[in-house]
């Protein structure tokens, strides 16, 4: 695993989610990110090493080796900073409290599979994005 590399966890099922990290693939100019999902081996090992409690967090965990680990609007934010053309407006809302920050995140998060829909299977990348991926 690289370690100069950041890990974002995300729900590999999600609708929702998959876009986020197809946006994020798309914007990650400097190729900052390397993505697993949650449900994987990977994942749920990174999770129990950070003593996680994967049942409150099921959307979206960064992890910064050697650093900290983000999780929900903390997470989306820092993802922020490092995209193209998205510094900025996650600086600016980085200002709004975190616990207001998060309500809407978990509003999102609790409804996310009954707006946006549910895969059956965890996303299959592209053979040009599989190195991007972990397993």
């Amino acid at each position: 695993m690289e370690n100069s590399k950041q890990i974002i966890l995300f729900d590999g099922v999600c609708n929702l989610c998959n876009g986020a990290i197809q946006f994020i693939i798309k914007h990650d100019k400097n190729d900052v990110f390397r993505y697993a999902p949650l449900q994987s081996d990977l994942g749920k090992k990174l999770i129990s090493q950070r003593n996680i409690d994967s049942s409150s967090i099921d959307s979206i965990i960064l992890i910064e080796h050697g650093v900290a680990y983000y999780i929900k609007s903390d997470a989306a934010l820092e993802i922020g900073k490092q995209l193209k053309g998205y510094k900025t407006i996650s600086s600016i809302l980085h200002w709004i409290p975190v616990n207001i920050r998060d309500i809407v995140y978990d509003l999102i998060a609790r409804n996310r599979y009954k707006w946006w829909g549910k895969k059956e299977q965890c996303m299959i990348p592209t053979p040009e994005l599989k190195s991007k991926f972990l397993s």
